[in-house]
């Protein structure tokens, strides 16, 4: 009895506290959550990836099978089982019969679990835990009824392969909810409790199914089951759905960890950041001051005062996210780069001495790029770490060594040099898409890139490329505010302007109606450079950069220059589409919102999140807008949307193709939703060197149109292509035009307005 005292009291081993004891899983998995109530996915440390799961949520016959199998008298103990441990101590210790059975109640075994911090190494030192066991048992049977004690066994076991608790364990194995299990699926994951490495379904079916038959025979033997109906199921093979739990794998992947990395980001300080990371820690320090969702778990406290852990704390992070949507974003993505570019860039490149890089680039140009990348490489760093040379780090990326590579087909097993593996990852090409609402600013699809496991730059709110033509309804915007109408006439023609005291002289690609006078409208549908040069020299490039940022551009790099016209600049995906909902939203831009709540482990609402806006062009700007990009639709560069596509919905939208097809960009913009593509090669000298695959309307828009049939073949998603923009009625595009019909000629402007307005 003094023994026993000894340890209740912590004088002899680990007792936990009553606080602990109340509440013993504090530490859950979180949960992502989408708009539809779809589980996108979790964020735990890898041995607490548990998402707990109520008793009423647990089987009949899961409960059955882990009574019947682990603790015949679960019900009547108050956590010993005497019977149990004295058969155990004569079978096992006294008559030495290793088929003895334990003596553990189910009670002692969540014991065990919670507070056995290391496992016992030998036999002493299994005897001297048993009896702290016991009293931690005594006390949970005191705090808990048995149905909790039950719930808090199956949500705490960890059932192997990163399934910690039933819920996750059912999907893992199943791809089911735990009230979904069948009995024989129930009896499977009660076989597991015993040792779930060797009864592990994935490597050892046949061994998992005859430990399956054991749990079935014992719930016939306590009566939970009849023997016709134990019999029939262990006649049954054992049929698995198995899906590895992994953040790398699933549904949204890049948007999960985007999230995770906003969530969790800290105060910014400019001494965490290299000194090529000025632009990030730009925009860091931007959003940790405006966006409440940035380092939103060390800005709030829990009770405790200590900050919110996303891997701990077992929040609900509801997003915005609708899953259906998510899943027809990353299938088009999929379907265009992954089935069709990418044979079409391995045909290209094949054979050819440079490859993947552009063949305007000479042996010297490539191996520089590529000792450049291998620099940056971990193997690289960890080479240097361990005080290897140069020439040594060098000769080791010339060597041979057997590795594991990725295919569209699936991963294979090769022998290639780490250089030559940098080279063939080159190969792949990338793409970053988004699509959110203009009204609310809800992020419905993410998609940051084609494999998160193999490629994780996310090129949706993080990587930056040059945005080409698509800058250039920014520009107009800038005119619209200046009184410009989409029916003014500018001089179709090539002229030289002075940039910093240098000539520039900017190219088209078309000479379409070359040296005609020509409306705005047209040469925004057919994005001409010389309109938009022309347009340029009669804006004020500063009030362009201030507009651009504005319209939510973080880019602190802009120059303000006339160049500035042709879209040089980097800018995300995501800051595109946010921009982009202006013209949709009467022009107020709404920036993405990826979070609609957050709750905590018990169900309470600790955060809601509302949309930012801001004004930036007025409304009537924003209807000449539209009234412009349309035509880009109807008879401008995105026209195959209309007679590829067969597209009649009301859309409005811009292509966009930087020099030597280096980036590939579509926005499109309806009623109710704004989505953005970029795609192109990791390097801005990886390309198409063809223009027929490498522009905008072939790389990027395909994409998007892939996934508005999909939304819109979708009903209960809700979207139409019966659905029209809102432009007031009687609205004039034309209105407040200056153009010089005297200077310009009325014929033309006459031709002008026939062309466009029928």
């Amino acid at each position: 009895m003094l023994f026993f005292a000894a340890i209740s009291y912590g004088f002899i081993g680990y007792i936990p506290p009553v606080e602990e004891l109340e509440n013993p899983i504090n530490k859950f998995a979180s949960q992502i959550i989408s708009s539809d109530d779809k589980l996108l996915g979790t964020w735990s440390y890898t041995k607490q990836n548990r998402i707990f799961v109520n008793y009423d949520k647990i089987p009949q016959d899961l409960v059955d099978a882990l009574i019947a199998t682990e603790d015949i008298r679960f019900r009547n103990h108050s956590g010993i089982d005497a019977k149990a441990v004295l058969r155990a101590i004569v079978k096992r210790m006294l008559l030495q019969q290793a088929s003895a059975g334990g003596g553990s109640t189910i009670t002692q075994q969540l014991a065990k679990q919670l507070y056995t911090e290391k496992p016992a190494t030998s036999f002493f030192e299994r005897v001297c835990q048993k009896p702290i066991e016991w009293v931690i048992a005594v006390k949970l049977e005191r705090y808990y009824t048995k149905d909790e004690i039950i719930t808090l066994y199956l949500n705490y076991f960890d059932f192997l392969n990163n399934a910690v608790g039933i819920k996750t364990a059912a999907n893992t194995y199943f791809g089911k909810e735990p009230q979904s299990l069948n009995l024989e699926e129930c009896a499977t994951l009660v076989g597991m409790c015993k040792n779930p490495s060797y009864f592990n379904p994935v490597r050892n079916n046949g061994r998992c199914k005859e430990r399956r038959n054991v749990v079935l025979d014992q719930m016939i033997k306590a009566g939970y089951l009849s023997k016709v109906d134990g019999e029939a199921a262990k006649q049954r093979p054992l049929v698995l759905n198995f899906h590895r739990v992994d953040h790398k794998e699933g549904e949204a992947t890049y948007f999960r960890e985007y999230l995770r990395s906003i969530l969790m980001a800290k105060r910014p300080d400019v001494r965490d950041y290299r000194s090529w990371q000025k632009q990030k820690y730009y925009e860091d320090s931007i959003a940790w001051e405006q966006d409440p969702l940035y380092g939103w778990c060390n800005k709030h406290q829990k009770k405790n005062g200590e900050n919110y852990n996303i891997y701990t704390d077992g929040l609900k992070i509801y997003t915005t996210i609708n899953s259906r949507m998510q899943r027809y974003a990353e299938e088009a993505v999929y379907e265009h780069v992954a089935r069709y570019l990418q044979p079409h860039f391995f045909a290209e490149k094949k054979g050819r001495s440079t490859a993947p890089f552009t063949n305007a680039l000479s042996q010297e140009n490539v191996k520089a790029i590529l000792y450049r990348n291998m620099r940056l490489s971990d193997r690289y760093h960890e080479m240097k770490e361990a005080g290897a040379s140069e020439k040594e780090i060098i000769r080791a990326f010339h060597t041979k060594h057997e590795m594991t590579v990725f295919t569209y087909h699936g991963d294979i097993d090769t022998i290639m040099t780490p250089m030559d593996s940098i080279r063939y990852y080159k190969h792949f090409l990338r793409a970053g898409f988004m699509s959110m609402d203009p009204h609310t600013g809800y992020v419905k699809a993410y998609v940051g890139g084609l494999d998160y496991a193999h490629f994780q730059y996310d090129m949706a709110m993080v990587g930056r490329r040059q945005v080409g033509s698509t800058i250039k309804p920014f520009l107009y915007s800038l005119a619209m505010e200046n009184n410009f109408s989409p029916c003014d006439l500018a001089p179709n023609s090539q002229h030289t302007y002075m940039v910093n005291g240098v000539p520039w002289t900017p190219r088209n690609s078309s000479h379409t109606r070359e040296g005609q006078m020509v409306t705005l409208k047209w040469g925004l549908a057919q994005s001409n450079n010389w309109i938009s040069a022309y347009l340029m020299s009669k804006l004020n490039p500063h009030s362009f950069v201030r507009l651009l940022h504005t319209f939510g551009i973080r880019n602190k790099d802009i120059v303000a220059s006339p160049a500035l016209c042709l879209g040089p600049c980097d800018i995300t995906v995501g800051e595109m589409v946010s921009a982009y909902t202006a013209f949709a939203n009467k022009g107020i831009r709404v920036s993405p919102m990826f979070v609609t709540r957050i709750e905590d482990n018990e169900g309470n609402v600790i955060a809601k999140f509302q949309p930012q806006m801001n004004e930036v062009i007025s409304e009537e700007s924003a209807y000449k807008m539209l009234v412009m990009m349309r035509a880009v639709i109807n008879e401008g560069t995105g026209m195959r949307l209309r007679f590829r596509y067969h597209f009649n919905a009301d859309i409005a939208g811009k292509t966009g193709t930087t020099n030597k097809n280096s980036d590939a960009w579509f926005m499109g913009v309806t009623p109710r939703l704004v989505s953005g593509c970029w795609a192109g090669g990791e390097d801005r000298d990886i390309h198409f060197d063809s223009m027929y695959y490498g522009q905008g309307a072939s790389m990027a828009l395909p994409i998007w149109a892939i996934y508005m049939k999909k939304v819109y073949a979708d009903p209960r998603l809700g979207y139409s292509q019966d659905e029209k923009f809102s432009l007031p009625d009687g609205f004039d595009p034309c209105k407040d035009s200056f153009g010089d019909l005297n200077q310009w000629g009325t014929g033309d402007y006459e031709n002008g307005i026939d062309d466009i307005f029928e």
